[in-house]
């Protein structure tokens, strides 16, 4: 099933866990049953201009007002930088947007995106300790185990007297 829709394309957010999408759709493509059918469902979005550009996402959640329909879609983790850039150049603008139904099941979606996300920064467990898988992040006992004092050789001098 796929689907081609005038919207504006919103915004764009990304954090260490998660990047997504809004659109907003005005106009006589809000009456369309697709819209409704594809939600809750592993999509494919392409933008009209952005050759061979496309990206997959979760269909999160369709809002209709009296004034437009929001749809929000969660982003694959792992992404390309190339595919988000050029979707993001096109972020705040009106663009021709088609919707097609991947192959991927939700949950096959969310279970890569716990995967992905537990990869990024390590797993947290039910003690509340952290199971680090990057070796360039340091960890608490690292820190206080450093011995580094960032107030080494500062003289204890007058509280109340400013530093020369």
């Amino acid at each position: 099933m796929s689907i081609t829709i005038k919207a504006h394309f919103n915004k764009q957010t990304r954090d260490s866990k998660k990047e997504s999408m809004t659109f907003w759709v005005k106009g006589e493509d809000e009456e369309k049953e697709e819209l409704r059918e594809l939600s809750r469902n592993v999509v494919i979005l392409e933008i009209e201009g952005l050759e061979d550009v496309t990206v997959e996402a979760e269909y999160k959640k369709i809002n209709r007002d009296d004034k437009k329909t929001v749809m929000e879609f969660e982003v694959k983790g792992g992404t390309s930088e190339e595919s988000s850039a050029a979707f993001y150049s096109r972020s705040g603008t009106d663009v021709t947007l088609t919707l097609s139904k991947a192959s991927q099941t939700v949950k096959e979606f969310r279970e890569n995106q716990k995967k992905y996300r537990e990869g990024l920064k390590g797993k947290i467990n039910q003690d509340g300790t952290v199971e680090v898988e990057d070796k360039n992040q340091l960890t608490l006992d690292d820190a206080l185990a450093a011995k580094s004092d960032p107030m080494a050789g500062v003289e204890d001098g007058d509280p109340d007297e400013l530093p020369q």
